[in-house]
């Protein structure tokens, strides 16, 4: 469980972060608000090599579906737009696969 843990405060710097360029650039903030972008994108950086995995590649991929799902509830409780039916599905299938990348039985 601390994976699925780690994973989602991953996805929230992340989203974080670069909701900090989105706002200088799109919303016309100072670009003060890139400091705080900055540092939450190296924490999400820090936080991926803490996903048990033994392949990058694999610990970035379950973390895709996670990151989705982060996104979803970020443009509902940040940006005030609920998600759709389609986001929901859409949502919960990446989940899904995301589960299974990270949790799925290996070979050793």
């Amino acid at each position: 469980m601390a994976t699925i843990g780690i994973t989602v405060l991953a996805a929230l710097a992340e989203i974080a972060g670069c909701f900090a360029f989105w706002a200088w650039l799109r919303l016309g903030q100072s670009p003060l608000v890139l400091v705080p972008g900055l540092l939450s994108l190296t924490a999400f950086a820090f936080l991926l090599t803490r996903i048990d995995s033994g392949f990058a590649g694999r610990a970035y991929a379950g973390y895709g579906g996670i990151y989705i799902l982060a996104s979803l509830v970020w443009l509902w409780a940040v940006e005030g737009q609920a998600p759709d039916r389609w986001d929901v599905i859409g949502a919960s299938l990446c989940l899904a696969g995301a589960l299974v990348i990270l949790f799925g039985p290996r070979a050793i």
